[in-house]
């Protein structure tokens, strides 16, 4: 272990970098062997349980997880504190080792890996983590070159690498800065240069935005969407924002005490969901009834001059949009469109418009009146004309 100290310490400073190099030496780099079949990065939990020991008794982490997590998507797992996302995670490179069931990468039961196989696997699975992990002794390429200087790669081979992963996360000229001189949104990139050094084929993302600003998440979003089209590698991460997922994500599991409570398109989801833990996920990104119109809303008009104020919701379903002429064909009145919450993921639009609208139908009437146009539509009170 000495030895292995010293080598690091001696060899973690860049040295000039090289202008190019053969392709046959950039091949040798560890993790850079060609990609296998169609498969390579993919996911898959088959009853997986995770049972701790505690003074209480046993806790239940997981029942039951199956779940398919395809090559090349990104898959985003959600739930309340304690809901189990870190310890399913860490199933995936067998940080943690399940209770019961089996984890399979590229289809391979990895709980029957030897030392040198799991050593293997989890080169070829990179992590990124909330808090950034980087040791504050060593500049970025220091950082970001460790994984390759234990694994014993060549000094050529690792400047090429590192050069090579900091351009593609938009480092360039950070080499010899130290963590303490770089912004969270900095410090993160370095940390996910480090999980791609090894060109893993899959990137798993514990809370990688937690840390960050509303601007600096949009930005590691983004460049993770980026990587995951250039790199075609799949990326699962764990998250407590709906917001993240709906950004990045193109399917989302929804967790509740160690259990899946709905999983599925992003799109779908968000457009309908049917757990309640999945209801109370989104809750904040829902928008209540405008104040003003909210005091002046009643259960029954006061008179013919009253607005029915009607909810017209969009769940993503059949490439169903509203069409706004033909709503207000559809009321046989004037509208007035007062709030609009809708939001387009994965090309499908889902949400809700808020109308005030004269002599609208019955509840009984609204389905007939508004098929076609919306995925649901009900009367929410009724207010004044002048409001």
């Amino acid at each position: 272990m000495a030895e292995l100290i010293e080598r690091v310490r001696r060899d973690l400073e860049p040295s000039a970098v090289p202008s190019g190099g053969h392709a046959s030496q950039r091949a040798a780099v560890v993790g850079d062997e060609p990609r296998p079949g169609s498969s390579a990065g993919s996911v898959a939990f088959e009853g997986v349980e995770k049972v701790y020991s505690s003074l209480a008794g046993p806790v239940h982490a997981l029942r039951g997880i199956s779940l398919d997590v395809p090559a090349g998507a990104i898959y985003g797992i959600i739930g309340r504190s304690g809901a189990g996302k870190s310890s399913l995670l860490r199933t995936i490179n067998r940080l943690e080792k399940p209770t019961g069931g089996r984890v399979l990468v590229d289809g391979q039961d990895i709980s029957v890996l030897d030392e040198d196989a799991l050593v293997a696997l989890r080169r070829r699975i990179g992590m990124i983590f909330q808090h950034f992990n980087l040791l504050s002794a060593k500049t970025v390429w220091g950082n970001v070159a460790l994984p390759l200087i234990v694994a014993g790669v060549p000094r050529r081979q690792i400047e090429e690498r590192v050069a090579e992963v900091l351009s593609l996360v938009g480092l360039e000229g950070k080499e010899r800065a130290y963590p303490s001189r770089l912004s969270g949104g900095q410090k993160q990139r370095v940390g996910i240069a480090r999980a791609l050094v090894h060109r893993p084929e899959i990137l798993l993302c514990d809370e990688a935005t937690s840390a960050l600003d509303p601007e600096t998440t949009l930005s590691i979003l983004g460049l993770l969407k980026d990587i995951n089209r250039s790199l075609k590698l799949t990326i699962i991460l764990i998250t407590h924002e709906m917001s993240v997922i709906r950004e990045i994500c193109d399917h989302v599991l929804v967790l509740e005490q160690g259990e899946i409570a709905e999983a599925g398109p992003v799109w779908r989801i968000f457009g309908n969901p049917q757990h309640p833990a999945t209801q109370a996920q989104l809750r904040p990104l829902n928008r209540d009834i405008p104040e003003d119109i909210a005091k002046h809303l009643r259960s029954s008009p006061r008179d013919e001059h009253s607005e029915t104020i009607l909810e017209l919701a969009y769940t993503g379903e059949h490439g169903l949009e509203p069409d706004l002429s033909r709503i207000a064909s559809a009321t046989g009145a004037s509208v007035r469109l007062l709030q609009s919450s809708l939001d387009r993921i994965q090309g499908r639009v889902h949400g809700r418009l808020l109308i005030a609208a004269r002599r609208v139908a019955g509840e009984t009437m609204l389905p007939a009146q508004f098929a076609g146009l919306a995925h649901q539509a009900r009367i929410l009170g009724y207010v004044d004309h002048d409001v």
